[in-house]
């Protein structure tokens, strides 16, 4: 059978051709990924920080974090302009899950951050504070 002048088997071989060289671009490309990827962050060497469930938030706050590894924590609150408003607490926290309570009456309304700091890592999330 002709196409266009082609035979059937040179279209064959064309498509295999092509798919082989696709094929081969992927594999490619993920050889190079793996490879970029060695020595990249190791999740467990940071501590991980929750949102907190009720935004705006009023009466008491809980805040959520969880470490794989014993690590002295510092909990702060920030204020809009990241500007340190008080610590919350600091302690030395052990594996598993730890909540860190504050009340919110203390804090006039508005805007506010809570962060996490540690010897690697400092993270934060926004919270409202409406009573």
């Amino acid at each position: 059978m002709l196409l266009l002048g082609i035979s059937t088997p040179k279209i064959l071989i064309g498509i295999l051709c092509v798919s082989l060289a696709i094929l081969a671009v992927i594999i490619a490309y993920r050889k190079l990924l793996s490879y970029l990827g060695r020595g990249g962050v190791v999740q467990k060497d940071y501590c991980v920080l929750y949102s907190i469930e009720n935004n705006p938030a009023s009466g008491e706050v809980e805040i959520y974090f969880t470490t794989e590894f014993e690590k002295k924590v510092t909990i702060e609150l920030l204020n809009e302009d990241l500007s340190l408003n008080r610590i919350l607490k600091e302690l030395i926290a052990n594996h598993g899950g730890h909540i860190v309570r504050f009340q919110s009456e203390e804090i006039v309304n508005g805007n506010y951050f809570y962060c996490l700091k540690s010897d690697n890592q400092k993270t934060m999330k926004r919270l409202t504070i409406q009573n």
